[in-house]
């Protein structure tokens, strides 16, 4: 088969490899389409290897058709050839064909196309999880989402809405701003006009304090933005674009109960993952189904364009998630 390569000058090319063996617990997907993530563009810099077992090749979420299933899947599953699924990779996903363990794969929803599909495993698998199991979100609550032009925010703000919370977002430009009002935030913060933290500190004398924030960005506006949370609120910790250090005023940590949390989805252990992908198909699925939460497509590409396609996530370009068709 083939699948999408990094060269020594880190350029991309789409060569043969050798085809994959369906194992005793996993199913031979047929990739239709795969979605980009920022974790593709780190790994192809050798920032971010994939864990053990796992192909060298790019690549964590896919949608397509499965057309083997390995002997111990079939006892443990009721997934059969033929089926349209969507799935959750440790990599590999950049490719003709890719083995995934029966309890990674999940059905497309109803009324989604496979480039829809494509897009939802990490990022909706991402979003559950720090919503609901690290943030422990409620309806009610108050969310700061950063960076809500992302492939990332594009999921979670409709999806929070979708449970009743109540989303605040920063974007870097008013016409930025305008592309996403199909996402149905709250407020959104052109941080070029509006500083963030003026905003919380505003958020907070008006009873309307975030209760937890999913942070992207961190630098030096994350320490300043943090004295300005409900009592108990969790800042969770996604990545560092904007910077790796920041300075926080320790005491309001304790003095208001704020919990400062790190949280990769990749680093967990495939039981977890497994865990989130069965809540998601409980929990969220049926909001997909009806249109109340659907992944943002800004572009779709073919395999051979994967290098055009990571150029897009380089530059900043998308509003939503950049998926390639196989």
């Amino acid at each position: 088969m083939k699948a999408i390569l990094v060269n020594d000058d880190r350029s991309l090319r789409w060569d043969n490899v050798p085809n994959p063996i369906c194992g005793k617990e996993d199913c031979l997907v047929k990739i239709e389409a795969a979605a980009l993530n920022r974790a593709d563009l780190m790994q192809r810099e050798g920032d971010y290897p994939p864990p053990p077992g796992c192909p060298e090749w790019m690549g964590l979420e896919i949608a397509g058709t499965i057309v083997e299933v390995g002997e111990e899947a079939a006892k443990k599953s009721n997934w059969k050839i033929g089926d349209k699924v969507c799935a959750l990779l440790g990599g590999g996903g950049y490719a003709e064909f890719a083995n995934v363990k029966y309890d990674m794969l999940m059905p497309v929803p109803e009324n989604c196309s496979m480039v829809e599909a494509a897009a939802i495993p990490e990022a909706f698998a991402t979003a559950y999880l720090n919503l609901f199991i690290e943030g422990n979100i409620k309806p009610g609550n108050t969310l700061l989402m950063n960076a809500g032009a992302s492939g990332l925010a594009s999921v979670i703000i409709p999806m929070a809405k979708a449970f009743g919370v109540r989303v605040i977002t920063t974007v870097l430009t008013e016409e930025i701003a305008a592309s996403i009002t199909h996402l149905n935030a709250d407020r959104v913060v052109v941080t070029t006009k509006e500083d963030i933290s003026m905003v919380l500190k505003e958020e907070l004398e008006n009873g309307h304090s975030v209760d937890v924030a999913i942070d992207c960005l961190g630098g030096e506006i994350m320490g300043k933005c943090i004295h300005y949370l409900t009592h108990g609120a969790r800042w969770i910790m996604i990545a560092a674009l904007a910077g790796q250090f920041t300075q926080i005023d320790l005491k309001n940590i304790y003095v208001r109960n704020v919990r400062i949390i790190g949280s990769t989805l990749r680093s967990r252990t495939p039981e977890m993952k497994a865990q989130i992908l069965a809540s998601l198909v409980r929990d969220v699925w049926p909001k997909v189904a009806t249109g109340e939460v659907k992944p943002t497509i800004y572009k779709v590409l073919p395999i051979q364009e994967a290098e055009a396609a990571h150029d897009i996530l380089y530059k900043g370009q998308n509003v939503g998630k950049v998926v390639l068709t196989v």
